[in-house]
């Protein structure tokens, strides 16, 4: 069955509006009687049956309800440096089907790409569109946050409190990332502190250790991307915790 998210949940009944409503008639050409799958960033997703096709809107009715386990059971979010290209929308439409929480934009020193105003928040928009075309597509029921482009002071604000802090560091070679989840609570977030083509600064490192108690990690001996790194760490730290494999 086809999903959508839903617009508005009633007790026996859920809409869709708006490019959902639109993706359902003009591009699948779906009408009454055809069932349909609808989820509503709870957790829950609906089993639904089209009843009424408006102008504006469709009608379905409820006929079963599941809060299926798909969801990653640590919250892990990343914290990425702004990048170039098409690095960030990588990361955020790989990073939503592997199971991350949610994706903060941050500005470093060596980012390249700047955002500030109107263009930060239409950036932002089509990022967050980009994992919900992902969490459709990978079924999942609750779609990713990305949160607005942000700066070091701003972060731990942005992330829940207990939020647990991870930077791989090219430079750290005595601290693998696996010691250190060992000593990570899998109930509460875990961060991951990624950094922009040419990676972190060196005071940016130690910014992160002071500010946000982060620990610095090696993924390895190889220099790895930024949008490589992201995604390696993301499903080592989902994998540890039993949520990938």
């Amino acid at each position: 069955m086809n999903r959508f998210k839903i617009t508005e949940l009633g007790k026996n009944a859920f809409w869709l509006r708006g490019t959902e409503r639109d993706h359902l008639v003009r591009v699948l050409r779906l009408t009454p009687g055809d069932k349909v799958l609808g989820y509503d960033n709870s957790g829950m997703e609906y089993t639904g049956v089209i009843l009424k096709v408006e102008d504006k809107s469709v009608t379905c009715r409820i006929i079963s309800s599941d809060h299926p386990d798909v969801e990653a059971h640590t919250s892990v979010f990343i914290v990425a440096g702004l990048s170039k290209g098409e690095k960030m929308e990588w990361v955020i439409q790989k990073g939503t089907e592997l199971g991350m929480e949610g994706l903060l934009p941050l500005r470093t020193k060596r980012s390249v790409m700047q955002l500030e105003g109107n263009k930060a928040q239409d950036r932002v928009a089509r990022w967050q569109k980009i994992a919900a075309e992902a969490s459709k597509q990978s079924h999942r029921v609750k779609e990713p946050r990305i949160g607005e482009v942000c700066d070091w002071e701003d972060l731990q604000e942005k992330l829940p409190m207990g939020t647990q802090w991870l930077i791989p560091y090219e430079e750290e070679t005595t601290q693998r990332l696996t010691s250190v989840l060992n000593t990570f609570d899998p109930e509460l977030p875990i961060a991951i502190l990624i950094g922009p083509e040419g990676g972190f600064d060196a005071a940016e490192v130690v910014r992160a250790r002071e500010q946000l108690g982060a620990q610095s990690v090696s993924l390895g001996p190889r220099i790895l991307r930024t949008e490589t790194a992201a995604l390696a760490a993301l499903t080592l730290v989902l994998g540890y915790f039993g949520d990938i494999g």
